[in-house]
């Protein structure tokens, strides 16, 4: 009986607190729900970027060398043409990285294989070794790491 005399005189403050907490859980479930909708957003850019910069690698006959991994840039060094695109993949993936850094974006898993692979390719490996300098120290680390296999 003690109780719903409790209740027949705090009602008003018992649907208020009622009314707090399911706001505050409906807040919670619309910003998780909003942070995942952003990060396939934000996937869905670095996608649209990815298929800009490859597009440009198969409509460019300049470009075949660089995936090649018996390119001699001693012989042929690396072209003008070559040069920009890798730097276009580098920031590309300078960017990649930040948004994974801060957790804006869902991680590629095989994203350290990827970058080792096309650095240690030879016109990659030549343009890393002369433009990392002009990258952010974290970057470097990050690049050098997935070369290393670390």
């Amino acid at each position: 009986m003690a109780i719903w005399e409790w209740v027949s005189q705090n009602w008003f403050n018992l649907f208020s607190s009622i009314g707090i907490i399911g706001s505050l859980w409906v807040a919670v479930f619309s910003l998780r729900s909003g942070t995942k909708t952003q990060k396939v957003g934000n996937l869905l850019t670095i996608t649209g970027s990815h298929r800009e910069i490859w597009k440009e690698f198969l409509n460019n006959p300049k470009l075949e060398r660089v995936c090649d991994a018996l390119a001699d840039t001693v012989k042929q060094p690396v072209n003008g043409a070559e040069e920009v695109f890798v730097n276009m993949v580098i920031h590309h993936v300078n960017s990649v990285y930040y948004a994974m850094s801060d957790q804006l974006v869902i991680n590629y898993e095989e994203l350290r294989r990827d970058i080792s692979e096309f650095v240690s390719l030879p016109i990659p490996k030549t343009v890393w070794e002369k433009t990392k300098q002009f990258q952010n120290e974290d970057f470097v680390n990050f690049v050098e790491s997935c070369r290393n296999g670390k």
